[in-house]
């Protein structure tokens, strides 16, 4: 049977009239990478900081590690590590003196604390920037500290809210590494993002859009579970292609990538691939035309696009 590190049922959280998190159910397995995808103000930080223990829900409970995130967020605490957008360490500390500041808060024994200290330093590749003033850091390195104090207590839960936001996609990639070691370890990490790139890294996601989980699964899952075909046009003139095909009825969506098209065509429509040509044929249009499979942008498009449509109906 597997085992959930965290779960949610009808979470909500309301600013006055404005409903920032809208009946949010989770089941996240331990062990796993879990994504909140999503633009700014769909409800990921919000989620994260309910998660935490932070933020009172206005309805709804969740629990992280078998604790109430209502009545034991101080227990909760002591068990996660939590990493936010914008960096929230000491700028006028040295890098060793920031996490030797984190080691007294957790209440490490002083033993314990000069060798996680010395690992750590090492482990985050921070042993030639020990004196510097972290507020001194470039965004790679600032990641590093952070994510660094973030583990240092080992806690079961990481919850990390936008981390590679300010960083270079080397410092991301390398990030990411990280990532799954400590997942490889038995760490169980939230992560919200809007790249869809590091979306794909997850083993499961949800897709998160005004407050409403609107996706769920494997990014795999959401691909097969996509009611929408994807068709790819590759055309000499893609701009022509595109306007040609702005106005398919059976085309919900066409985004230009490059010298490539994608149009999205309902389920129900049975060869989505014939339409297509069809109707480039018509304009006396040369492309290559295939069926291929969902991408993550694919599936956010196709979901936060029918959801839309529903509320307008």
């Amino acid at each position: 049977m597997e085992e959930f590190a965290i779960t949610a049922t009808g979470l909500t959280r309301r600013f006055g009239s404005l409903i920032a998190v809208n009946e949010v159910d989770l089941a996240i397995p331990k062990g796993q990478i879990y994504g909140f995808l999503g633009p700014n103000g769909s409800g990921k930080s919000t989620t994260i900081r309910m998660l935490c223990g932070l933020l009172r829900p206005s309805e709804g409970s969740a629990s992280v590690l078998g604790l109430d995130t209502r009545r034991e967020s101080e227990r909760l605490k002591q068990k996660i590590g939590y990493m936010t957008q914008k960096f929230s360490l000491y700028e006028d500390l040295s890098v060793r003196e920031n996490l030797q500041f984190v080691s007294e808060i957790y209440a490490l024994k002083r033993a314990e604390r000069r060798q996680r200290v010395e690992h750590l330093l090492e482990e985050f590749n921070l042993q030639k920037q020990t004196k510097q003033k972290a507020g001194t850091l470039s965004g790679g390195q600032k990641q590093r500290l952070a994510l660094a104090a973030a583990t240092l207590h080992r806690p079961s839960i990481l919850f990390l809210d936008e981390p590679t936001s300010a960083v270079d996609p080397q410092n991301r990639r390398d990030f990411w590494e990280t990532l799954f070691e400590l997942a490889q370890h038995g760490t169980t990490i939230l992560v919200s993002t809007h790249y869809m790139d590091e979306a794909a890294r997850c083993h499961r996601l949800a897709i998160l859009d005004q407050g409403v989980k609107v996706a769920d699964g494997s990014p795999r899952e959401l691909g097969e579970g996509m009611n929408s075909h994807v068709v790819e046009i590759t055309a000499q003139d893609p701009d022509l292609a595109r306007r040609c095909l702005a106005d398919e009825s059976d085309i919900t969506s066409i985004t230009q990538l490059g010298v490539r098209l994608r149009a999205l065509l309902p389920k129900r429509v049975a060869d989505p691939v014939d339409i297509i040509t069809a109707r480039l044929q018509q304009a006396q249009l040369t492309a290559q035309v295939e069926q291929v499979f969902p991408d993550l942008e694919d599936v956010f498009v196709a979901v936060t696009e029918l959801r839309r449509r529903e509320l307008a109906a």
